[in-house]
């Protein structure tokens, strides 16, 4: 899978990373590898460190220890196969077209190359007829698929999504969620935070569940929620509350985290 441009920078793989803020360990001895064409959606309680590890993927963040590396880069910059979008999208100071148009200039794409893919992104997006309006006045959810827009336009091997729906209501979640189906069947590879349960279930191949910091569990989305291994995912898909709890024990000891699913 390349999806975009050049040869794919995958697999990425963290080996060991820690991240430390404020006197605290945040993220803890995370190891894992993504590759393949498929989605990971990346679940957990609130302060799980769901944000935080999609920043250190993305190199938002330093890791305080270990590494995060793109194995298939060859010696090139994977910052520009990838992108990242987050809960509450920036919106340039000019119009909806106007903000994809930028994106793709920082990029060094030609003008008339540009035009063709601006009016691309908006229309598989569903933002054409809003093409001249200023983004900033856009409601949120025509901002998140203007973000999306962006993405289309890009052509990233890799998306990074931060709960895109998190404000949204149904109608608008439906439209985020079908953008991010059509831009993973084009062969973005995509990972995702999200605390919407039903939404992992629908987009989800793969899930990775988190917990004060660490990894507990990695699996097939189908069999997560058959039935999580881990007594503190069991308590999440059921519905209990987490942050009082502390783990009582790690992944079984037939499950590797850093493999992909079985």
């Amino acid at each position: 899978m390349t999806g975009g441009d050049g040869e794919s920078i995958l697999p990425l793989e963290l080996q060991d990373v820690c991240y430390e803020a404020g006197g605290k360990r945040l993220i803890k001895d995370m190891n894992f590898r993504l590759e393949g064409d498929r989605t990971t959606m990346v679940l957990g309680p609130n302060g799980a460190g769901k944000s935080l590890l999609l920043r250190l993927c993305h190199g938002l963040l330093r890791p305080a220890a270990g590494r995060v590396v793109w194995h298939g880069a060859g010696g090139g910059d994977p910052a520009r196969h990838q992108a990242m979008v987050f809960q509450r999208p920036v919106m340039l100071r000019r119009s909806a077209a106007a903000n994809v148009d930028y994106a793709l200039a920082l990029r060094g794409l030609a003008r008339a190359e540009r035009a063709a893919r601006v009016e691309d992104a908006l229309d598989h997006t569903g933002l054409k007829r809003l093409a001249g309006h200023p983004a900033r006045v856009l409601s949120f959810g025509e901002q998140q698929r203007l973000a999306l827009a962006r993405i289309w336009a890009l052509r990233p091997q890799v998306l990074f999504l931060d709960e895109p729906t998190a404000s949204l209501d149904p109608a608008a979640t439906h439209s985020v969620e079908q953008i991010v189906t059509a831009l993973r069947g084009r062969g973005t590879r995509i990972v995702m935070t999200t605390h919407d349960l039903g939404q992992a279930k629908r987009l989800g191949d793969e899930v990775l569940f988190l917990h004060r910091g660490r990894l507990l569990e990695r699996s097939p989305a189908a069999d997560f929620f058959a039935g999580p291994q881990n007594d503190l995912a069991q308590m999440f898909v059921a519905g209990e509350l987490l942050w009082w709890r502390r783990q009582k024990r790690k992944l079984p000891t037939d499950v590797d985290p850093r493999e992909g699913p079985r």
